[in-house]
């Protein structure tokens, strides 16, 4: 089926499902968990790191929410603005899931027209991915040497 397709299939399907979480990782990362939820993995303390989605959505720094009228926040805004951004989104459901950009970028169109963009700023490559945690392995999609690329998450490289 190749990136593309796999990246088309797993757009479908996200249709409808609820934003079920959306939490902080380092830094400006971020990580929105779509569908239903079961527990993550476990910290190496021994406690419970965060749930985890059907897909999840991340996205390392540069980007931004918008709504129909504005950008309402991004990475590079005041954190003050980002938790009541994060609240409405978590209250949202999926309506599509694009890809745009010679380097390709996500745009993820959320209920009451409020959006989740990538916008990667800096050198290297667009800083983003998505997981389809549905059957194992893992299907994961994230862009290398410049185009998409699936893997089952093992290989990942972030150079």
């Amino acid at each position: 089926m190749g990136a593309v397709g796999t990246f088309e299939r797993i757009a479908t399907e996200m249709v409808g499902l609820p934003v079920s979480d959306l939490w902080r990782g380092y830094g400006s990362a971020v990580f929105l968990e779509l569908g239903l939820l079961s527990p993550g993995y476990v910290r190496s303390d021994g406690s419970p790191g965060n749930v985890r989605g059907e897909f999840t959505i991340r996205a390392d720094w540069s980007w931004r929410i918008e709504n129909s009228k504005e950008i309402v926040c991004g990475s590079w805004s005041e954190e003050a603005l980002w938790e009541p951004a994060f609240d409405f989104i978590r209250r949202s459901q999926v309506t599509s899931l694009t890809l745009f950009g010679r380097m390709p970028e996500i745009h993820l169109t959320l209920s009451r027209d409020w959006h989740f963009v990538s916008v990667t700023t800096a050198e290297g490559k667009p800083q983003w991915a998505i997981t389809d945690r549905r059957a194992r392995p893992n299907v994961w999609l994230y862009v290398q040497d410049g185009q998409l690329f699936e893997s089952d998450g093992t290989h990942i490289r972030n150079d």
